[in-house]
């Protein structure tokens, strides 16, 4: 079964090299996309360069920040047309653990959306301030109240999806970015009845590099859970 392992980057020269050596080594199955918007520190040069001598790595370049939902979208559309069985979401900066993708990928052969969640087993968070903890949390809660859905860390984006449900999904529908399109890829997946399992992870905060996090990220975050569940009432998602 082939994996494509979706890794968005700007500015992760720190790190990409060694996230994708990592990644790789889990199973000779899994191929990496990188999709970069134009890092100014030479991330696509160096995703090149270990494109040599490595045919697993593949390179999106797109002109400039267009947003982490598109990326996604974009990689997406990549792996469908490529016919890829399982696809997963991952960060660059280490603050997701590559020890843990076997894990999700054994899992998602029993679950059509998995999930490598920070709170389905406690508070599972390395290196954060005890502000940005309690905003995620109870952002995570807030989501959970309004939609019902079934989900302890919806903002999650750490995640194996099984072909069948982004086929079943319009990709040029999806309204939102950041934090937000984690919310509403699970909730259209929920919402068509997918069965999603979290499984626990530590996530880290990255060591190298600087959050993409920004207070217009969580804001659309909060309207977007609204917007999703008008939609739903009114049987208007896809």
């Amino acid at each position: 079964m082939k994996t494509l392992v979706i890794i968005p980057t700007y500015n992760e020269i720190e790190n990409i090299e060694h996230i994708l050596e990592q990644v790789l080594a889990k199973s000779e199955t899994i191929e990496v996309l990188v999709i970069d918007d134009n890092s100014p520190d030479g991330t696509a040069l160096r995703v090149k360069f270990m494109q040599s001598s490595e045919p697993r790595i593949h390179l999106l370049e797109r002109p400039g920040k267009m947003g982490l939902g598109s990326a996604y979208v974009t990689g997406f559309k990549y792996a469908l047309e490529q016919g890829y069985d399982y696809i997963m979401e991952m960060d660059a900066d280490f603050s997701h653990n590559p020890e843990d993708i076997p894990r999700l990928l054994d899992t998602a052969k029993k679950y059509d959306l998995v999930i490598g969640s920070r709170y389905c087993d406690g508070v599972n968070i390395i290196h954060w301030p005890i502000k940005r903890l309690l905003i995620s949390y109870f952002a995570s809660k807030y989501v959970r109240t309004i939609t019902r859905m079934p989900v302890k860390d919806p903002t999650s984006g750490f995640k194996c999806f099984r072909r069948k449900v982004l086929e079943s999904i319009d990709l040029d529908k999806i309204l939102s970015d950041g934090y937000a399109f984690q919310i509403e890829m699970n909730f259209r997946a929920w919402v068509k009845g997918f069965h999603i399992k979290e499984i626990p992870i530590v996530f880290t905060e990255r060591l190298n590099g600087v959050s993409k996090m920004s207070r217009k990220i969580v804001w659309e975050a909060a309207w977007m859970v609204w917007r999703l569940e008008i939609m739903k009432l009114l049987s208007r998602l896809k």
